[in-house]
C-alpha cells in the first residue's frame, strides 16, 4: 500500500490557510504534515521535515514564496514545490517556475483541481494551471503581433530550432495547455505510450528536465 503524499503548507492568511488544509485533511493519499506562516519558516520546515510536497504562496512575510523555493530547491531536497496563489502575472509565474517550482495552480481552482495538481507534482508530472497557461500564451501572442507581417508569417517556423515534429508540436501544445498524458493519448487518438514517447522526446529535443519547463521554453520561443 502505497504511503500517503506528506504535505507542507506555507501560507500567510489564516482563512485560507485553515480552508486549504481542511481539504488536504479530507483527501484519502494526502497528508498534512505541517503549516508555516512566512517563507522563512517555510524554508526551515522543509528542511526539518522532508516534505514530498510543498503548497506555497508567493505573497508570504519574512521572504516571499519565490526566493523560498529558491532556497529550497538549492538545498536539493526530494520536495517537490507546488505554487499555490492568487497572483496570475506572467512575471510572478516565470519567477516562480525560473526559481525551480514543479507547478502553479490558481487559489480559485477546485478542490478537486489543487489535490490532482498535488498528486501530479509528486509523481513527477508538473502542473501547469491552464489559466496560467492561456495567460503567459497570450503575452507570447501579444507579442508577435507587434512583429512586422512578414516576421509574424514565418514566426513558428522560424523558432522551431528544436527539431519538433507536426506531432510532437501538437502534443506540446496540449502540455502547454495543462494536459496529462493520458489526457494528450484521449485528444489526439493515440494510445498512453505513444502520447508518453512523445513527451519524452520533446523533452529531449526542448534540452529540459520536465512539462514545466517544456512549457515555459514552448511560450518563451513561440512555439505554441
Amino acid at each position: 500500500m502505497a504511503e500517503d503524499i506528506k504535505v507542507l503548507l506555507v501560507e500567510d492568511h489564516m482563512m485560507i490557510r485553515m480552508g486549504t488544509a481542511l481539504v488536504i485533511e479530507k483527501t484519502d493519499g494526502i497528508t498534512l504534515l505541517a503549516e508555516a506562516e512566512d517563507g522563512q519558516q517555510g524554508v526551515e520546515m522543509a528542511k526539518e521535515l522532508l516534505p514530498d510536497v510543498i503548497l506555497m504562496d508567493i505573497g508570504l512575510p519574512v521572504i516571499d514564496g519565490i526566493e523560498a523555493t529558491r532556497q529550497i530547491k538549492e538545498m536539493n531536497l526530494d520536495s517537490k514545490i507546488l505554487i499555490f496563489t492568487s497572483r496570475d502575472s506572467d512575471d510572478d509565474v516565470f519567477a516562480a517556475l525560473a526559481a525551480g517550482a514543479d507547478g502553479y495552480i490558481m487559489k480559485g481552482a477546485t478542490a478537486q483541481q489543487l489535490t490532482a495538481a498535488i498528486t501530479a507534482v509528486n509523481e513527477g508530472t508538473a502542473w501547469l494551471d491552464p489559466a496560467i497557461a492561456r495567460l503567459v500564451l497570450s503575452n507570447v501572442q501579444r507579442q508577435k503581433s507587434e512583429e512586422s507581417a512578414t516576421d509574424s508569417i514565418n514566426y513558428k517556423a522560424g523558432k522551431n530550432t528544436f527539431g519538433l515534429t507536426e506531432r510532437e508540436m501538437e502534443v506540446l501544445a496540449l502540455i502547454v495547455d495543462g494536459l496529462s498524458n493520458p489526457e494528450i493519448a484521449e485528444k489526439l487518438f493515440i494510445t498512453r505510450a505513444t502520447a508518453k514517447a512523445h513527451v519524452h522526446s520533446i523533452l529531449q529535443k526542448l534540452y529540459v528536465d520536465d512539462r514545466t519547463q517544456a512549457a515555459v521554453t514552448a511560450m518563451r520561443e513561440g512555439l505554441v
